[in-house]
This record gives C-alpha cells, structure tokens and sequence, in this order.
C-alpha cells in the first residue's frame, strides 16, 4: 500500500508538500504514510481515493484496476 500511494503521487509529478497541503497535514506525516511508519487513517484514504479518482481497494493493493467503484 506504502509503495502505491508513494507511485500515484509520482506518476502525478506531485510533491509530498502538494499531498500534504490537500490532506491538511505536515509533510512529515504524509512522508510517515508513505514510507509505513505511520498508519493511514480511513479518511485520508478516502481523500487520497477520491483525488486520485481511484478506489480504496487500489491504494491498499487489494485490486490493480485502478477505476473507482460507481457511485450510487
């Protein structure tokens, strides 16, 4: 999952400091996301899912398609 999101923000040309800003938090704390020392909370998942236009189950490695679920 850590690889992943640190990938999404790459192939974006996005600075940890851009996710960060977005997220409300430190670039510190989004570099802990990042690199596993720090857990990432179920909303920031849910944002970082939503900017990215993607689904949760992608950011946790649990598909690779990365298209998001409908909404109802």
């Amino acid at each position: 999952m850590y690889r992943r999101i640190r990938d999404m923000r790459e192939d974006n040309d996005l600075l940890q400091k851009d996710l960060a800003e977005y997220l409300q938090c430190g670039q510190v704390c989004y570099s802990y996301y990042e690199t596993g020392k720090r857990d990432i909370p179920t909303d920031v998942l849910i944002k970082l899912a939503d900017y990215y236009g993607t689904s949760i189950d992608y950011l946790l490695g649990r598909t690779n398609t990365k298209t998001p679920y409908p909404k109802d």
